[in-house]
């Protein structure tokens, strides 16, 4: 098992900046590509970025391209979610998962945390 809690939400503005955290326990995190979704009320869940266990292969949705940096501290067993230039459309429940499978999709994400919430007012 592998347990991450993320961390960092919040209420901000339209233009602003956040930096999500999501620390991790249990199994080896280093095991693990790490990647950020995010869930809007009444819609499915979607890919935001991920990236690998060396930190070498980072990809991100279309939307949060130029805006959103993804990292990761294998030392502190933590992936980070840089957040700039944020727009009300960001605003969503951000979770970090640890992907079990081949690719990016809530499908083969073998552990959630329970999400962050994130609100960008205009």
């Amino acid at each position: 098992q592998v347990q991450l809690v993320e961390s960092g939400g919040g209420l901000v503005q339209a233009g602003d900046s956040l930096r999500l955290s999501c620390a991790a326990s249990g199994r080896t995190f280093t095991n693990y590509p790490m990647g950020w979704f995010r869930q809007v009320p009444g819609k499915e869940r979607e890919f935001v970025a991920g990236i690998s266990v060396s930190g070498s292969f980072i990809s991100y949705a279309d939307s949060v391209k130029g805006r959103f940096t993804i990292s990761r501290d294998n030392a502190k067993n933590t992936v980070y979610l840089q957040m700039n230039s944020l727009k009300p459309e960001d605003t969503a429940v951000y979770y970090c998962a640890a992907r079990g499978g081949a690719f990016y999709r809530v499908s083969d994400m073998a552990y959630w945390g329970k999400g962050t919430l994130v609100t960008v007012s205009s």
